[in-house]
């Protein structure tokens, strides 16, 4: 073949070759068939149909209908509130509301624990109240038998199921209340008093163990594990105290510093009515430990490890004495050689009772007991400057609304709550406080008949439980148990 004929013959195959080519190409195009259906996450659901196409979820569950799959969407139900903040995720409830403090909003606990007594226009069982509802009450006569009366209360909760218990003195022993459902509190038992009666008795608590002091003579400290209160199957029962330490007879108060294991019974015989210091390390073993004795009588006390803003004291042991007519610091942190920090006082000094520390150690704040008898006027709560330990200063007055008299204070985070007799429980925002405002945010009267000026009505109250329970030991009532209204 003639080279002009070849590739003449090579043109004719190559041109065929690629008609045929396109025509297949083009016959693929005019069939419908299309490109191979993507599903970027694998579960079945192709990415056109999807509620969450990058995030596997064969089952396309969508509780709020917004066509975006619960999967990924961070919102579940439409309220509001995101997924991450909101305590039913699953149900709308924008406003959030949980009666019993449990972490589950009411619309989707089916647990909720209501109040026998919410605060409606002011009021709660026949008893005044702003922000409180009363979940239930125990009558003194209940707690302590006829003709008692009630005094300190602390509580305790069980590290195994966080079960809380309320600890209720009155003036013929301590009673132990299971109040993990407050509305429906049992009273599992009590422990009769070490000697005689005595309208003052003090309870605080140490690894799982009640400590027990009295003014009754020769009471010394009572012990009981609290763990025995898992144990009790035909409340309330008759307890005896698994220990007794008789270092001291009658004191007037204990303080505990749960960081050291250390007891510091106050108001005793011994140490000029100072310090009594206590190793209680081993609960049920009580070791005597030494004393302060240089700066007289103390009534109450707050000892802490230190982490305030002064350096100086950082880690160290350290002792707020309320000293009848003074306020004292004391570095306790050896027992053999307690050394006095400073000392402050305040003008119309009536009897220095009781205070406590703001969260950040910047302030103490003070009850004085009787001022409003001597000098008249409302509720003054004193407020001391306690950046310089060595150098205490008075930072402010804060004045209630009624002329009812203070007894005992605590601070839970932004809030002072105080024990105000006649006047009940009184919540006081001391947010800021460093500008010199203290502002009353909430109170539950526990002594309906009046405000006025007696040692009558709220001895103490316990605001720790972090189920938001708040116990009101009550001279008059016994126990109540309150809670903050949402």
């Amino acid at each position: 073949m003639k080279p002009t004929a070849l590739k003449k013959f090579y043109f004719i195959v190559f041109a065929i070759v690629f008609s045929t080519v396109l025509v297949v190409s083009c016959s693929s195009d005019d069939d419908g068939t299309s490109p191979a259906p993507v599903d970027s996450d694998n579960d079945t659901i192709v990415d056109g149909t999807d509620n969450c196409p990058n995030t596997f979820n064969p089952d396309q569950l969508d509780t709020d209908n917004d066509g975006i799959g619960d999967a990924c969407d961070d919102d579940d139900d439409g309220d509001g509130v995101l997924d991450i903040n909101d305590n039913c995720p699953l149900t709308a409830n924008p406003s959030q509301e949980d009666s019993d403090n449990d972490g589950l909003g009411d619309a989707c606990d089916d647990n909720t624990i209501l109040p026998q007594f919410p605060c409606e226009n002011g009021m709660a069982n026949g008893h005044p109240c702003d922000g409180f509802d009363l979940m239930s009450h125990i009558p003194i006569n209940v707690l302590g038998g006829a003709g008692a009366e009630g005094n300190d209360s602390w509580g305790w909760t069980d590290p195994t199921n966080n079960n809380e218990y309320a600890l209720v003195c009155t003036t013929t022993g301590s009673a132990f209340v299971d109040i993990t459902d407050p509305s429906d509190p049992v009273l599992l038992g009590t422990l009769p008093t070490a000697t005689s009666n005595s309208p003052w008795r003090d309870i605080k608590v140490y690894n799982d163990h009640a400590f027990i002091v009295s003014e009754a003579p020769d009471h010394g400290m009572q012990v009981f594990d609290l763990t025995r209160l898992r144990n009790v199957t035909n409340p309330p029962v008759t307890f005896t105290a698994d220990a007794n330490y008789n270092g001291f007879g009658s004191a007037h108060n204990i303080v505990i510093n749960e960081d050291s294991g250390f007891a510091y019974a106050v108001g005793t015989t011994t140490f000029n009515g100072g310090p009594h210091f206590v190793d209680i390390q081993n609960p049920t073993m009580p070791v005597a430990a030494g004393g302060y004795a240089d700066d007289s009588y103390s009534h109450d006390a707050q000892v802490v490890t230190y982490n305030g803003p002064d350096t100086d004291y950082a880690g160290r042991e350290i002792y707020i004495g309320s000293n009848e007519n003074e306020v004292v610091i004391i570095d306790v942190t050896d027992k053999a050689n307690p050394t006095q920090i400073s000392t402050i006082g305040y003008s119309n000094i009536g009897y220095t009772h009781q205070g406590w520390f703001t969260e950040d150690m910047e302030y103490f704040i003070l009850g004085d007991e009787v001022d409003e008898i001597n000098f008249g006027g409302n509720t003054r709560t004193i407020v001391f400057d306690f950046t310089d330990l060595d150098n205490p200063i008075f930072h402010m007055d804060y004045f209630g609304p009624t002329t009812a008299i203070d007894h005992n204070g605590y601070v839970v985070g932004d809030t002072f709550y105080m024990a105000n007799y006649t006047a009940g429980l009184r919540a006081i925002d001391i947010s800021n406080i460093d500008a010199g405002i203290m502002t009353e945010s909430g109170f539950f009267d526990s002594f309906i008949p009046t405000n006025n000026v007696s040692f009558n009505g709220a001895w103490n109250i316990y605001p720790f439980f972090e189920s938001g329970n708040i116990v009101v030991s009550d001279i008059n009532g016994g126990l109540f148990i309150v809670r903050p209204s949402n």
